[in-house]
């Protein structure tokens, strides 16, 4: 069986999504995060390979990284819905939206993480000068790329209701965390009512509230 080790507030969210979505059989362990450092623990940090979340433990097997995760139980249990197979005609759209989820949206929410961190934690006169310069590189870097993301988004969205066509699939699963965290920084605007009926959707799932009520959290982001 498949034992899911989630830290609170991370990315580990999606898998358990992922699982109750699929309606298998699984363990779950949680770990709260150190409260002043926001770290993992240290109990956390010995299993993970990489001492990040999420990370999955199936047997001996030992697996990080949430896309090489949800990979790996959907080939344990497919399912052509929420992974569309290459007959499907929202293939292609499913794969793009699919790595965009960690090769586009992800990072940019990293950055923009570390930007609003650094603000937060260097002394009031060097953030003076540092405030205008991680300012101007947000909107010159991460606002200009989320932009045509979520103007791509809004045109997607306008032909279905999930990114990854007419059904919800593993892309969706994979954008919830991103979006969910541009949401909360105000990023989604009333200039993208498409993504925001999506985020409404996701919400409204069954499994999605399920997995809440055994997160027990009121956000599947990290507060910033």
């Amino acid at each position: 069986m498949i034992t899911l080790h989630h830290l609170e507030y991370s990315q580990s969210f999606r898998v358990l999504w992922l699982l109750e979505e699929l309606g298998v059989e699984y363990e779950l362990k949680k770990y709260n995060r150190d409260p002043v450092s926001h770290l993992a623990p240290e109990e956390y940090k010995a299993i993970s390979p990489l001492g990040t979340a999420p990370v999955i433990t199936d047997g001996e097997l030992v697996l990080a990284e949430t896309s090489a995760i949800i990979e790996y139980i959907l080939d344990l249990h497919p399912n052509e819905l929420i992974n569309p197979n290459a007959s499907s005609s929202d293939r292609a759209r499913h794969l793009f939206w699919w790595h965009s989820a960690q090769g586009s949206v992800m990072p940019l929410m990293l950055i923009d993480s570390i930007f609003r961190i650094i603000q937060e934690r260097v002394p009031s006169l060097i953030n003076l000068i540092v405030r205008p310069v991680l300012n101007k590189a947000s909107k010159g870097f991460i606002e200009t790329r989320l932009v045509k993301i979520l103007e791509m988004a809004e045109k997607d969205l306008a032909t279905a209701d999930w990114f990854g066509g007419e059904n919800l699939t593993s892309a969706d699963i994979l954008l919830s965390y991103p979006i969910e965290s541009a949401s909360m920084r105000g990023y989604i605007t009333a200039e993208y009512p498409k993504v925001k009926s999506w985020l409404r959707r996701v919400y409204e799932r069954p499994a999605f509230q399920v997995a809440k009520e055994k997160d027990g959290r009121a956000s599947m982001a990290f507060p910033t």
